[in-house]
């Protein structure tokens, strides 16, 4: 046991009830915000996945087997419980994860919406037919899933990104392991109850808690089929190829490092709105936050002090009191994040506003790191190259549009960016020239609409599916192809050639 305490256990959620598994590992659940326990949760041995995916596999053929129209019956279901309870989970998010409470309900409105187009699956699910090919040949497509598939969710979304994957994953027939981050769980478990209240059977998702071990064996376990994950670049790297190497179907979403790249013409407060929007928002815990803001010459002096201005009027606190921002999601993280701040000193860059330095609204020694503004940091320097994953907005300075391009292409990912300007020539030019998968023009954040897809390009993402949107219904299904002829009775012969187009 990773740490001794009289709080409660979160158990495993599999065939439809909790479950305490035989490991007898369990790791603590912290409040960010006051950096108390306040519970455990159990932590999974291979042998305890493998359970869980005994009871996916054996809930599948019924799963499976069931009408579009009852899928999607339990989709309309639990869109409204989510709905009506939402402030329920975002509760449960601002407590373990410690993001404010508006900002959890923005996150759970961003997972309801692809419930919302999971509803709506019978026009994905469909299949393609083209009639009479050769002579009384027809040739048809079936979407059938895939089978059990696993799902590896991260700590900084903890509704979300399940939320991305699982609507799409249960509606087109599979059955699910979910293996929520052991950071935050609790999320994932009552996600999996809300499905089972709103009618989902018994096996058809499970969730399981764990660490490494947990990852592991829904890698390597031989009955899932394919394998969605949302993290950090180096661990879905390593998902992609340990998945693939055996014949499984990955899409592994990783990290980032996003540019935003302020032309002279552009609106400076529409732009220092979006800078402080993007890169403090939950903290900066988010894989599509604003980390480095290009700052053409001209005008970035002015640039850094509206941010300057608007940065001083942010209050960082406990997430239930109103605040804009909330603490990092542990102890170690903050101090890593902070460390960096000491590395830009040293490389020469000043720090406009040091996060350090913050008093924060809560009770307790929560994990606080107020926002950070750094100008001038050399692209030398780890705080330029490294995703920090925290409230830590890095500027570089360049002189113009070539130079700003030229940093973006360099860089090894390629999840998001931004451009400000009032030019639509430059507006256009940039979003079909730069190597990026999300491209926001005046908008720092281009998370798409559910009907669309989500992912990024280069080190971002490993595997050829983004996910949700039309990418989503393609990676958890397989199309199977019929060639069909069904014979006039006055047919007859032998013929051992090859078929002719006739």
């Amino acid at each position: 046991m990773t740490e001794q305490t009289s709080a409660p256990v979160l158990d495993h959620w599999v065939d439809g009830a909790a479950w305490s598994g035989d490991s007898g590992r369990t790791g603590p659940i912290h409040n960010p915000a006051t950096g108390r326990v306040s519970g455990q949760v159990r932590l999974a041995s291979t042998a305890d996945v493998g359970v869980a995916v005994e009871r996916a596999a054996a809930a599948l053929p019924a799963w499976r087997d069931a009408s579009i129209a009852k899928r999607q019956g339990v989709m309309f279901s639990f869109r409204e419980i989510l709905n009506e309870r939402k402030e329920e989970l975002a509760a449960i998010l601002t407590a373990e994860h410690g993001k404010v409470l508006s900002d959890a309900l923005g996150e759970i409105a961003r997972g309801l919406e692809v419930v919302e187009f999971a509803c709506g699956s019978g026009h994905l699910l469909k299949g393609e037919y083209s009639e009479n090919v050769s002579t009384g040949v027809d040739v048809y497509t079936l979407k059938q899933p895939v089978g059990v598939v696993g799902v590896i969710s991260p700590f900084n979304f903890p509704a979300m990104v399940p939320l991305w994957f699982l609507p799409i994953a249960l509606v087109a027939g599979n059955t699910v392991v979910l293996k929520p981050s052991e950071k935050d769980p609790s999320a994932s478990d009552w996600i999996a109850r809300a499905f089972a209240e709103a009618g989902l059977p018994a096996g058809v998702l499970n969730v399981v808690h764990g660490d490494k071990e947990a990852v592991d064996a829904i890698l390597d376990h031989p009955t899932v089929g394919a394998v969605s994950f949302v993290g950090s670049t180096p661990i879905a790297r390593y998902i992609y190829e340990r998945a693939s190497a055996q014949g499984k179907r990955v899409q592994a979403l990783g990290g980032a490092k996003n540019h935003m790249l302020v032309l002279p013409d552009a609106d400076l407060d529409l732009a220092a709105d979006a800078a402080v929007n993007a890169g403090f928002g939950s903290a900066g815990e988010r894989c599509m936050a604003i980390s480095v803001l290009l700052a053409t010459e001209p005008i970035a002096d002015a640039l850094v002090a509206r941010i300057a201005e608007r940065v001083a009027t942010l209050r960082t606190g406990d997430g239930t009191r109103g605040c804009d921002m909330g603490p990092l999601i542990t102890r170690e993280h903050r101090d890593k994040v902070a460390g960096y701040l000491a590395i830009a000193e040293t490389d020469g860059a000043e720090i406009v506003v040091d996060g350090r330095d913050v008093i924060p609204d809560a009770d307790g020694d929560g994990f606080w790191l107020g926002p950070t503004l750094i100008d001038k940091v050399p692209t030398s320097s780890c705080v330029y190259t490294d995703e920090i994953f925290g409230p830590v907005l890095s500027v570089v300075r360049v002189a113009g549009y070539e130079e700003g391009l030229a940093l973006i292409e360099a860089s090894p990912y390629g999840n998001g960016t931004a451009i400000f300007t009032n030019d639509g020539g430059a507006a256009r030019r940039f979003q079909r020239e730069v190597s990026v998968g999300m491209v926001g023009v005046n908008v720092p954040i281009p998370v798409p609409v559910a009907y669309h897809s989500f992912g990024g390009w280069k080190a971002s993402l490993f595997g050829d599916a983004k996910a949700y949107g039309p990418q989503g219904f393609a990676f958890f299904t397989r199309e199977k192809a019929v060639t069909s002829r069904w014979l006039d009775p006055s047919h007859g012969g032998l013929n051992l050639g090859f078929p002719q187009h006739d």
